[in-house]
């Protein structure tokens, strides 16, 4: 009995070799799918989107016009850093943190959207702690940093 259990074990292991690497990208690209899409509605319908900022959303400090722009610019470049996995745990910090302030700024969405956002933070958090992976550029620039630096001379 305990043979058969580490056999199952050690299959478990080496599915964890390619499973893992393509979580980490799934969740890099679901989320910085929503993210980006959430930027060409802004972009889409910019009278809107001025609208919301203005009357709907409470974003702290940032006069609404300001947060208008912040806001869409951060939803079209950061999703494409997450997705291509550069500066893949900062990156999902970021997007965190704005999930986060979405979240604060927006209580209608406590009403029916928060879920989703739950879903997004936990996406970026498992990239927070685990990082790109095998199949981000982090990982490729990790490589040719070591191997440029293991070069004699």
């Amino acid at each position: 009995m305990m043979a058969w259990m580490v056999a199952i074990d050690r299959w478990g292991q080496r599915l964890t070799t390619y499973a893992i690497p393509l979580l980490l990208l799934a969740t890099r690209l679901w989320v910085a799918d929503v993210f980006f899409r959430a930027g060409l509605v802004k972009i889409d319908s910019w009278s809107s989107t001025l609208y919301l900022f203005e009357y709907e959303y409470q974003v702290p400090v940032l006069p609404p016009v300001t947060a208008a722009y912040v806001g869409t610019v951060v939803e079209l470049v950061a999703p494409v850093i997450l997705a291509l996995g550069l500066m893949s745990r900062p990156t999902a910090l970021f997007m965190f943190v704005y999930n986060a302030m979405a979240v604060i700024s927006y209580p209608t969405l406590w009403e029916g959207g928060f879920y989703d956002h739950q879903l997004w933070g936990l996406m970026l958090l498992i990239n927070l702690i685990w990082g790109g992976g095998a199949l981000s550029l982090d990982r490729l620039v990790a490589y040719r940093w070591q191997t440029i630096r293991s070069r004699p001379g």
